[in-house]
């Protein structure tokens, strides 16, 4: 594991420390209903901490939510999951009020907040927790999301292929209190993350002025 990738698991680590074990983890998968008029979307991007900062900006998203998704363990821990022992990404549930802006629209924003030609990383987490994935809601999800990424490999932007899944999601388990809106209630420590992480470096460098950055 490189200096940069440990950056995450140590603040992670720092907040345990602090107190954050006194927060409460959900013990059931997030409910599948969503209130009316609204729909949900679930994207895995790398560094949940990042998906979220990167939709809150969207016009139209009303929340979103860290969590695990993809793995075949009820209710994981983020050492759990981070240890690579339950096969799931971390992910984010997003809230969306569909008369503001699309699934479609979601699609296309999350391509670009992340590097679409690495498995099992992004940026400096390495792992299949940090892989790329759409996580469909529904059929219909399903064939928009796979016909957006039939698209960008058509258009062949990159050199390299598109390794992002896209596939119908399954149980969706929030993250532990500490890890919900960490960008805005550890700002330095964040930001300090996401510069050494190189991400929006990396996102300049494959989607120019179309990348989605901090």
């Amino acid at each position: 594991m490189t200096a940069l990738a440990t950056v995450r698991r140590l603040l992670a680590a720092a907040l345990l420390l602090a107190g954050a074990a006194a927060f409460a983890q959900s013990a059931t998968p997030a409910p599948s209903s969503t209130p009316a008029g609204t729909a949900k979307a679930v994207f895995a991007g790398g560094c949940f901490w990042c998906v979220e900062s990167d939709f809150d900006k969207v016009p139209g998203v009303l929340s979103t939510t860290s969590g695990y998704t993809g793995g075949n363990v009820p209710n994981p821990s983020y050492e759990q999951v981070s240890a690579h022992h339950t096969g799931h990404a971390e992910a984010v549930l997003i809230v969306f009020d569909p008369k503001k802006v699309s699934y479609q629209q979601l699609v296309e924003h999350y391509w670009r907040t992340i590097d679409p030609t690495t498995k099992d990383r992004q940026f400096c987490d390495a792992g299949s927790p940090y892989r790329t994935a759409i996580f469909a809601q529904d059929a219909e999800q399903l064939k928009i999301a796979q016909a957006s990424k039939a698209a960008l490999e058509k258009s062949k932007p990159f050199k390299e292929p598109i390794v992002t899944e896209v596939v119908m999601g399954g149980p969706f388990y929030p993250a532990e209190e500490y890890h919900q809106d960490y960008y805005k209630k550890n700002p330095v420590r964040y930001n300090y993350y996401r510069l050494s992480c190189g991400r929006d470096a990396r996102l300049k460098e494959l989607w120019g002025s179309q990348a989605i950055t901090h």
